[in-house]
């Protein structure tokens, strides 16, 4: 072919490697023109997630959120009743332990006295119509407000609004634990309870405990329901109910080291949402006041247990001064000696005083704690005056020695006593009126009019961004994984040149597969017929012009349109081809030697009988088997016939080679529709007689790799791949591939005066 014969595309064949396909990467404009072309699938899957998460909005249950807010001081506890001494070292304050508080807010201790006072184990639920039973229960609640709503469509089997029930108590054998049961409502307060597989366990009215002997005991203080309606009711363990609430239950502090703790719980009744967290917070402030209250306690024991110790030691102090005095005849200690016996007293006393407070430290705390350390100090320096003080004793008489010894045993066993006395009266008051470092700020609330799920605006807009971007990954995805050619480059590497990119044409496609219509008025469904301004149709006249002067230095006029695979629309190529080339006056047969599922004869509008396998076989002359195509002149068609049992071996006879020999001799160009190169053998027989092969590529479909096979396979039998036909090409949103025709109409200009 002379060089400037050869289209653009193979002129620049050198500028490119000659190798497989190119390496992918990332193209930022190609991706933007994928999404553009996807556009409406993009939107049309947004909207189906709009929808769905508007549906949501109507239909899901709502949540009502109850908040509550408690504050814990940033303070030791402090219990009055055991004294310490002025030396003792003071706890400073601390910061608020708000991390601990959370933990003890939603410890089993308090959440299982708020379960036990709600009875938040047993659940007991009216069973919905799937679907649409909850919303029709909530409309029919704000049409009429706590009214019983009658069944629907006769199903009272169903709760339609306003069903009430109340379990005081639920008892059941361990085997029933978390098991389902199913109560259903009868006449005048009457009900039957059936357990797992509709067994039934015991019938009872409202009002009166109902037991069957065999542990399951019912007792149900309120019904309202019509009859037939049915209610699931379970009874749960209590850790699978404590654990919920501890999952269901948000506790975050307000501001850092605040002492401030929200509390949220969520529910779909707003009455028991707050409910269930009113009891919460007060039971956790009870349980701080008693945990003070048990220090008290705890101090106000060791105190009542001393208190007998030291009022014996006193009376034996004193039972021995007085023996001391009759004995000696001595009466007091001599006002010289008296300061001496005062300060020894006081020492003693703090002695004693900082034992018994060493003690209570040591019950609570180690002695590596600051506050032992610092008793144990004071002791010891204490224990060194009193040493120094006794030598001056020492140096008295006798007899006033021990004289000073047993007054000295009496004073300070005797402010010991006054002092414990003391502070059991503290201790019994700071039992009585103990207070905990925690406030209750906001009791429990909710609101009734605005449930705090679903948000209607947060949730469809979250939605449709969902939707929208699940849409664009599915359709990037989907180009990923196609993987067909979008670009005549990706053909052109393959060592094909490009002769024609034939753009998709949707009239074309309304044309091939309406048949219906368009056979009443006897013409053949081709484009180049019906619509020959069709840009798909400037396309192919365009590859008429390149065959023309292509076909003239061949060896034979035979055109052979291949494809790799089904699907590529060769049959539409080759039909509207042979039309341009008919119209341009030369003349033209058109073959269909796709013996196998060939479907020209549908696109001519004539029957697939006599035609090509009849005419290989010997059956009829040339003269019955070429038929002419309504609607043009020059232009003539072979059908596939009826389908052989071997098409291969009839393409293999020397009768079709000779056959194709005397058509090429009658007509101008012959144009030869083939079966799919991959699927069978026909192409690569036929193509042995064919002066010019073209192979017919998809946009979109096709991929290098299966285009590179069906060169392969053509040229290993020795058929050499002229170019390829890229059709269907799709323009894309970027204008990465665009076209230059245009529907050029003839324009008529009015002639004045009329």
């Amino acid at each position: 072919m002379p060089s400037h014969l050869i289209p653009r595309t193979q002129a620049n064949l050198h500028l490119l490697p000659s190798s497989a396909p190119r390496d992918d990467d990332i193209d930022i404009p190609i991706l933007l023109s994928t999404l553009t072309d996807r556009k409406w699938t993009i939107a049309f899957g947004t909207l189906l997630f709009s929808l769905a998460s508007l549906a949501y909005v109507l239909l899901a249950t709502p949540q009502y959120e109850a908040n509550a807010v408690v504050q814990v001081e940033s303070r030791p506890p402090t219990v009055p009743g055991l004294a310490t001494s002025q030396s003792a070292p003071v706890p400073p304050p601390v910061d608020a332990p708000t991390a601990t508080e959370s933990q003890l807010i939603t410890s089993r201790r308090v959440l299982g006295e708020a379960m036990s006072r709600l009875g938040l184990d047993v659940s007991a639920a009216p069973v919905r119509m799937p679907l649409l039973g909850d919303f029709a229960a909530r409309v029919q609640q704000r049409l009429q407000p706590g009214a019983l709503a009658p069944a629907w469509f006769g199903l009272d089997q169903y709760g339609w609004g306003g069903e009430q029930i109340r379990i005081a108590r639920l008892a059941l054998p361990a085997e029933l634990m978390d098991a389902p049961l199913r109560l259903v409502a009868g006449e005048r307060g009457r009900f039957v309870l059936f357990g797992p597989e509709d067994r039934p366990l015991l019938t009872g009215s409202v009002g009166q405990v109902a037991d069957n002997g065999h542990g399951v005991v019912l007792d149900v203080r309120t019904l309202v329901a019509n009859p037939g309606a049915r209610f699931d009711v379970r009874k749960f363990s209590p850790m699978a109910v404590l654990a919920g609430l501890k999952n269901d239950i948000t506790v975050t502090e307000q501001g850092r080291n605040s002492g401030i703790i929200a509390l949220t719980y969520a529910n779909p009744d707003p009455q028991r949402a707050r409910q269930v967290l009113e009891e919460i917070t007060q039971a956790y402030v009870r349980q701080n006041i008693a945990r003070n209250s048990a220090e008290a306690a705890k101090r106000l024991q060791f105190v009542t247990e001393q208190l007998p110790n030291v009022r014996r030691e006193l009376a034996d102090a004193q039972a021995a001064l007085n023996a001391f005095q009759t004995n000696t005849g001595t009466l007091d200690v001599g006002m010289q000696n008296q300061a001496l016996l005062n300060q020894s007293v006081a020492l003693d006393s703090n002695i004693r005083q900082l034992q018994m407070q060493l003690a209570d430290v040591a019950s609570r705390f180690t002695p590596s704690h600051p506050t032992y350390a610092a008793l144990a100090s004071q002791i010891k320096r204490f224990q060194s005056e009193k040493a120094r003080l006794q030598g001056q004793i020492n140096q008295l008489p006798d007899t006033q020695q021990g004289l000073f010894r047993l007054n000295r045993d009496v004073e300070v066993i005797n402010q010991t006593y006054a002092n414990l006395l003391d502070q059991a009266q503290q201790l019994n008051i700071a039992r009585a009126s103990a207070v905990g470092n925690v406030r209750l700020i906001d009791s429990a609330d909710v609101n009734p009019t605005l449930p705090a799920w679903p948000k209607p605006l947060l949730t469809v807009a979250g939605g449709t961004a969902l939707g929208a971007m699940l849409m664009v990954a599915f359709v990037l995805l989907r180009q990923m994984l196609k993987r067909g050619v979008e670009d005549p480059i990706d053909i052109e590497l393959l060592g094909l040149p490009v002769y024609a990119s034939i753009p998709f044409s949707e009239k074309g496609r309304q044309v091939a597969h309406r048949p219906g219509r368009l056979r009443r008025d006897g013409r053949p469904r081709l484009l180049a017929l019906r619509s020959p301004s069709d840009l798909a149709m400037e396309a192919l006249r365009t590859l008429r012009t390149s065959l023309h002067f292509a076909l003239a230095e061949m060896e034979n006029n035979v055109l052979m349109i291949a494809a790799p695979s089904p699907g590529v629309g060769k049959t539409f190529v080759c039909a509207n081809l042979a039309v341009t080339i008919a119209q341009s006056g030369q003349s033209v047969l058109l073959v269909d030697a796709d013996m196998r599922r060939g479907t020209l004869h549908q696109a001519v509008g004539v029957r697939s009988e006599g035609g090509l396998s009849e005419l290989i076989a010997g059956k009829i002359d040339p003269e019955q088997a070429v038929r002419a195509v309504p609607g043009t002149e020059r232009m003539s068609f072979i059908s596939r016939g009826a389908i052989p049992s071997n098409p291969s071996e009839l393409l293999m006879s020397p009768r079709f080679k000779q056959l194709l020999g005397q058509l090429s001799r009658r007509f101008d160009v012959v144009v030869v529709d083939t079966p799919p190169v991959l699927a069978v053998t026909d192409a690569a027989l036929i193509g042995h007689h064919a002066g010019t092969c073209l192979l017919v590529v998809r946009w979109g479909l096709n991929q290098q790799r299966e285009i590179a096979l069906a060169k392969q396979r053509l040229e290993q039998n020795g058929v050499d791949v002229r170019g390829a036909i890229f059709n269907a090409v799709e323009k894309r949103g970027s204008g990465q591939y665009t076209y230059t025709y245009y529907d050029y109409q003839t324009f008529h200009k009015p002639v004045p005066g009329n």
